[in-house]
């Protein structure tokens, strides 16, 4: 069993940056590939970056690939995904996912359909 607890999230203005967070519980992160996916207002919950359980190889979903980071620290049981030139387009409450790496990899990480334990979620709002 994972818990999942993100932070991070808040109102930015266009172009500007923001840091998530999520923090897990337990000692078997390590063994644990790591997604964040957002949904916005009226729409599906989509992909948006995953990352192995050694941080070796990372997925990302092409409306934020080269402005999102994800990275993770085993030490900390901490996932994060930096996020920077935000835009308007990119409001929505971020999750973050797990799933043990055991059983998913690759670029089934992109689907939300894979993952096993969810976050509460953390809401960004991009400014105009």
């Amino acid at each position: 069993q994972v818990q999942l607890v993100e932070s991070g999230g808040g109102l930015v203005q266009t172009g500007g940056s923001l840091r998530l967070s999520c923090a897990a519980s337990g000692r078997t992160f390590i063994t644990y590939a790591m997604g964040w996916f957002r949904q916005a207002p009226g729409k599906e919950r989509e992909f948006v970056a995953a990352i192995n359980w050694s941080g070796s190889s990372t997925f990302y979903a092409d409306s934020v690939k080269g402005r999102f980071t994800i990275s993770r620290d085993n030490a900390k049981n901490t996932v994060y995904l930096q996020m920077n030139s935000l835009k308007p387009e990119d409001t929505a409450v971020y999750y973050c996912a797990a799933v043990s790496a055991a059983k998913s990899s690759g670029s089934r990480l992109r689907s939300a359909n894979e993952y096993d334990y969810w976050g509460q979620g953390t809401q960004v709002t991009v400014s105009s």
